[in-house]
């Protein structure tokens, strides 16, 4: 199957329909499913194949030469000159083995990020052993029957075979006006790209319907010849990863300033050896590095971007489980994401009276002639599809109607001649049918949109009758009744066309002089879990606007079902909001609680969106359609509908609900609040260890060499990159805190790193550990009899003490360390209120905090190469209260805080 292979350059659509049928081995029926796997062994999947250079050499380099490693690199230089190789040696390899932990951390991450676009999996319609299938766009092949409708993303190149659409070319183009592409049009001295019968994969169909046979996939479609051109991928750093790079860059020049100022102070005021102010000031370098810093950063987030994942909420960008967290205006769509969008028709009113499509006798009640030509109406003016197995398939209004055309009475069958998509402005859709020789329009669509263009309603005995004044306001009472008790009410028309009138060609020429046949009511329930998640979201002060196209009245009386109004909201229509100037949106938005904006189009809801935005908000969008795609890129976080959305919603937004369900969107708030808190924890856990890193260092300075140097180098870098990178890890798979849905939203521009955080580990819990450690180092000393200024170096009668007293100072370190994990764990709540063991995966990291310092303590491999000694149970039991001590008093200052917040 030669052709079927070859690149798009040589298929051209000059061919006749028939002869690419037939040289594409195809039918306009499309491929039994057989065949089509058959080709997708022999062509491949539909997809891009990444060609582009290899990114890691690059990731790995940038560890090197990150802001905490070039501080690293000065101290292993600063060592190297005055000839303190070992240390120079330990502090290289401590950069090598962080530049491997943050790159192995950063790929892990991407990868966990790559693989959740299977969630979300590019979906594409085809007809498939004569019947119409949804498949993986991966599936697609050549020779498949395509149907492209609006808000589709089209998944390869194809041929029309019938149908005509508009397309956003912009893609391929950079042309963002929409073309009109029609299976009749036949362009042949053109450019591939202008001809106007061909669709090109990663193009958008933003209205119409239509078939085409595919010719290419994958990397044969235009945009795989574009791709293959060109392939740069360039990871966007995330607001926090900018923050944190700037601290780093403000810890490493704090850092260098202090080394390079102490020195003179050393040797000058201090009396200290040259040699041995060089060796506080590496001490002072890489006491500052937090050098686990950014890579457990990257892959909390990656954490939070999975465990939303899981709850249904696909995070595409790591930014956003940051930007979940400070969300306080939701925007929220009716139908699918506050309703379960499993639609019921329960009422048809007509002339001739009431009737439930479900009671048999009440629609036989009904005129045949009228049942006859509204059930038409209902079945022609809709594009839901019957399955093999009799099941009705497509938009949910579409199915309940088609359903309900159904058991009213007779379907008289026709056939499809033209079509007007729904319009977000129009609010209606209608169609051209005919059946044998007559032709008619129908029409479906809002009341409003629809009744000022009726002349006419249908009596019972099938003839039409003058729409009179008092008609249609009995008619707009009954809707706005309907309306009130919670129903989505549709109006349906046609009108016949003479045998010689044209079709029409516009939508306009086509949805006058209508003659109304009657009102459908349909149904669609609240889901159950709506109204806890409304809840939540209301302690945790956050605000739902709806925002739909649906009726006002009927929008109110869901969202007071769910909770969302209380009172009597304030109803603004498309037609208002169209006639306010900004200010006055705004100070709607400002001053107004309770809010529906209804029959609300997609540029309304970019509007709105700008205008809380503007105002400070942080915006959280839904949307389904392909003309929701602007508000979605709009607002912080755009979040389109998993099922029912379109596939240019889904790309154009920050987040998919994989389920259209508003509760999810409430879970993946607390998701987003639960990753950011867990965020701060360990950036806080590590920051409360760079007091008692640091002041060991600054009393051996300022005591002039009296007192020994109460911590080593190398034991520096073990308490750095051996002890604290595992706690670290498990304080961001933390429990949420309670009352995390009782707090109001994080300010947009609130910093990670706070002032009152480094109080608190700097000032408080880091000089309560550096001071218990080093109580413990000075205890070892006098009880064996030291006085400052007695020489404990190598053969001196000292000189096992003092390693045993070094050894006690990494102890007490370890110890405070592990006093300040649990303390992290919370930052105003009780330890009880979240479990102490709660965190499994903490507990594993202690333990083996406690393995490595026993083997620190007494392996005489490493008490060798670490300068330790082994301790004597006296001094294990002085270190063994510190993690008490130090997690205790962070309890009474959490209790404190608490009582002052009363």
């Amino acid at each position: 199957m030669p052709s079927t292979v070859r690149p798009t350059e040589q298929v051209r659509p000059t061919e006749h329909l028939d002869l690419l049928l037939r040289d594409l081995r195809s039918s306009r029926d499309g491929l039994s499913a057989r065949e089509a796997r058959r080709r997708l062994v022999h062509v491949g999947p539909n997809m891009l194949r990444r060609r582009g250079r290899r990114q890691w050499p690059r990731q790995l380099l940038r560890q090197f030469t990150h802001p905490l490693a070039l501080l690293l690199w000065a101290a292993a230089g600063l060592a190297f000159a005055v000839g303190i190789a070992p240390i120079a040696v330990a502090i290289v390899s401590v950069i090598v083995l962080n530049a491997a932990f943050a790159f192995v951390q950063e790929r892990h991450a991407e990868h966990a990020v790559e693989a959740l676009a299977a969630f979300i999996p590019l979906r594409a319609k085809v007809f498939r052993d004569r019947q119409r299938q949804s498949i993986d766009a991966t599936e697609l092949v050549p020779g498949d029957v395509l149907v492209v409708t609006e808000g589709d993303r089209i998944s390869a190149d194809a041929r029309l075979l019938d149908g005509d659409i508009e397309v956003d070319m912009s893609a391929l183009t950079g042309e963002s006006a929409p073309v009109s592409r029609a299976a009749e049009l036949l362009d042949i001295d053109v450019p591939l790209l202008q001809a106007r019968d061909v669709i090109f994969s990663g193009t958008v169909c933003t209205g119409g319907e239509a078939t085409a046979v595919v010719y290419a996939t994958g990397m044969r479609t235009e945009l795989g010849r574009i791709a293959s051109l060109s392939e740069r991928v360039r990871p966007e750093e995330s607001p926090l990863e900018r923050q944190v790079r700037r601290v780093a860059w403000l810890i490493a020049g704090i850092s260098v300033l202090l080394g390079a100022a102490f020195i003179p102070i050393a040797v000058l005021g201090a009396g200290l050896s040259f040699l041995n102010a060089v060796i506080f000031a590496v001490g002072l370098l890489v006491g500052n590095v937090p050098e686990g810093l950014l890579p457990v950063i990257t892959l909390a987030l990656a954490i939070g971007v999975r465990r939303l994942a899981q709850r249904g909420a696909v995070v595409k960008r790591l930014s956003a489980v940051e930007t979940l967290g400070s969300t306080d205006v939701i925007c929220t769509d009716k139908t699918g994401t506050l309703t379960e969008n499993r639609m019921r028709v329960t009422a048809i009113d007509t002339s001739g009276g009431t009737a439930d499509p479900s009671d048999e006798s009440a629609t036989a009640a009904l005129a045949p002639a009228l049942v006859s030509r509204l059930s038409t109406a209902m079945n022609a003016c809709s594009n839901a599809h019957r399955t093999t197995s009799g099941d009705l398939i497509g938009d949910a209004t579409d199915v309940a109607v088609s359903a309900a055309a159904a058991t009213v009475g007779a379907v008289t069958e026709v056939t499809r001649v033209r079509q007007f998509t729904f319009d977000s402005v129009r609010k209606r859709m209608s169609t051209v049918d005919r059946s044998g020789v007559s032709t008619a329009i129908h029409v479906k669509g809002a009341p409003e949109s629809i009744l000022p263009r009726c002349t006419a309603e249908l009596a019972p005995d099938g003839r039409p009758t003058p729409l009179t004044a008092e008609r249609r306001a009995e008619l707009e009472k009954l809707i706005d009744d309907r309306a009130d008790a919670g129903f989505r009410v549709l109006a349906i028309a046609d009108r016949p066309l003479s045998e010689f009138e044209p079709i029409p060609g516009t939508a306009p020429e086509a949805e006058s002089a209508l003659t109304l046949l009657g009102l459908v009511s349909i149904v669609d329930p609240p889901r159950a879990e709506v109204a806890e998640a409304v809840t939540r979201c209301r302690t945790a002060g956050i605000r739902i606007i709806v925002i739909t196209g649906d009726h006002g009245r009927t929008a109110a009386a869901v969202a007071r079902q769910v909770g969302i109004v209380r009172a009597e909201p304030v109803i603004v229509t498309g037609a208002e909001l169209d006639r306010m100037n900004e200010d006055a949106l705004d100070r709607l938005l400002d001053t107004t609680g309770e809010l529906i904006f209804a029959r609300a189009s997609p540029e309304a809801k970019l509007r709105i969106a700008d205008a809380l935005r503007a105002g400070g908000h942080v915006v959280a969008m839904t949307g389904d359609g392909a003309n929701d795609a602007p508000a979605l890129r709009s607002a912080d976080i755009g979040i389109a509908m998993g099922r029912s959305g379109t596939d240019v919603a889904r790309e154009a937004s920050t987040m998919v609900l994989t389920d259209d369900n508003f509760a999810t969107l409430a879970a993946a708030v607390a998701a987003g609040r639960r990753s950011y808190d867990n965020i701060r924890k360990f950036i806080f856990y590590i920051f409360a260890h760079a007091t008692p890193e640091v002041l060991p260092f600054l009393v051996f300075a300022l005591s002039g060499g009296t007192v020994p140097l109460p911590l080593t180098v190398p034991l520096l870098l073990a308490f750095d990159v051996g002890t604290e990178t595992l706690p670290a890890l498990a304080l961001g798979r933390e429990r949420a805190e309670p009352g995390i849905m009782r707090r109001p939203p994080r300010p947009r521009h609130e910093a990670v790193i706070r002032g009152p955080m480094l109080v608190r580990a700097w000032l408080f819990l880091g000089v309560l550990c550096a001071v218990l450690a080093l109580g413990g180092f000075f205890a070892v000393l006098l009880a064996a009899g030291w006085h400052p200024g007695d020489a404990t170096d190598a053969g001196t009668p000292l000189h096992h003490a003092y390693r045993q007293a070094i050894t006690v100072m990494f102890a007490g370190m370890v110890a405070g360390q592990i006093g300040t994990a649990f303390a992290a764990r919370t930052d105003r709540a009780a330890l009880r209120s979240i479990g102490a063991f709660s965190n499994p995966m903490l507990l594993w990291g202690i333990a083996f905090e406690l393995v490595l310092t026993a083997f620190i303590s007494y392996f005489p491999p490493l008490q060798y190469v670490l300068g330790t000694a082994a301790l004597a149970p006296w001094m294990v039991a002085l270190v063994l209260p510190f993690p008490v001590v130090v997690w205790g008093a962070d309890e009474l200052r959490r209790w404190a805080v608490r009582r002052r917040t009363l």
